[in-house]
């Protein structure tokens, strides 16, 4: 059982992260392939196995199958290159206190580690290596489909929240949740409390994470809740049968109100699907017609975004069997 107890400062302080983070999501996927096949990650698992990279076995040293290693290994980032420089330049006290925890609950002291916890360059630039290889094979080809997948996600918990409230939200992260007075419980195998320290909570939800919810406590920052997303990656993989909203929108349109679970304009949609800007119109405007999206204008610029029956559509079609 998991037992995150929130103070009012924590409640007031919950928001949803904008966009997944790559060293995460890594770290997620390296726990991942040890832990035992499941019938929802069985394929994908054997994938991620065969294609580890030998460079990466690193990071086996590091994260154990509950994916809990050191917290200066997977920064909330917007892209490897800021992450890794998070990484690099983690506190060498931050640092030697996240291998102690990590070599006390679930990994062996090895030499290597001993590199790491003494700054020493060669073992540095080891791990490094080993994230930027793990990164290119195991997290880059997927990541159009993890971002989609991420924003979909975030809008459908955005409008939850707003119809629902925070207490309903939270609870509803992961099945059998509940709340213990202010104390939100999971349902877990392993007892695990954990008391917030008043500075609010991120939410990040994973595409690539089967297991429980996991927690990282900052004393001086928002703590981050990691769960997994109601729609994995594997379920957002091409189906043998096509796209059922492709075949019922077309590819580009359908492509459209994916990128619309977040506000962009009509220039942002031509650029991404690699269109004109009067073909993106054209595209917005048969959404609009279709209420699939709405369209606001904030002076020059004009705003598209999917409304609740355009999000119900995507979120459908991406968990059909």
């Amino acid at each position: 059982m998991l037992s995150v107890s929130f103070t009012p400062e924590d409640l007031l302080g919950v928001t949803f992260a904008t966009g997944p983070a790559p060293l995460m999501e890594l770290v997620l996927v390296t726990g991942m392939v040890q832990r035992d096949v499941s019938p929802l990650f069985g394929r994908w698992q054997h994938t991620a196995r065969a294609g580890f990279p030998q460079a990466a076995r690193r990071l086996l040293e590091l994260v154990p199958p509950a994916a809990t290693g050191p917290m200066f290994l997977d920064p909330l980032s917007h892209g490897l290159e800021d992450g890794l420089d998070a990484v690099l330049s983690a506190p060498t006290d931050t640092v030697r206190a996240e291998l102690d925890r990590v070599c006390r609950t679930s990994r062996p002291v090895t030499p290597w580690i001993r590199g790491l916890a003494g700054r020493d360059k060669e073992a540095w630039q080891d791990l490094e290596q080993a994230l930027r290889s793990a990164h290119a094979s195991l997290v880059a080809p997927s990541w159009s489909r993890v971002r989609s997948g991420f924003d979909a996600e975030r809008a459908w918990r955005t409008r939850f929240l707003a119809e629902h409230g925070i207490r309903a939200t939270l609870a509803g992260l992961v099945p059998g949740t509940h709340w213990r007075g202010t104390t939100l419980v999971f349902d877990c195998a392993k007892q695990v409390e954990v008391a917030l320290a008043g500075h609010g909570l991120v939410l990040l939800p994973s595409l690539v994470w089967e297991g429980p919810p996991l927690v990282a406590v900052h004393d001086d920052a928002p703590s981050i809740l990691i769960y997994p997303a109601l729609t994995p990656l594997p379920l957002l993989g091409p189906r043998e049968d096509g796209d059922p909203l492709s075949a019922l929108l077309g590819r580009t349109r359908a492509a459209a109100l994916g990128l619309l679970t977040q506000q962009l304009t009509t220039t942002d949609i031509a650029r991404e699907l690699d269109i004109s800007k009067s073909s993106a119109s054209e595209h917005a405007k048969a959404l609009r017609d279709a209420r699939l999206i709405v369209t606001q204008r904030e002076g020059k610029a004009v705003w598209h975004s999917c409304t609740p029956l355009g999000l119900d559509l995507l979120t459908g079609s991406a968990a059909a069997p």
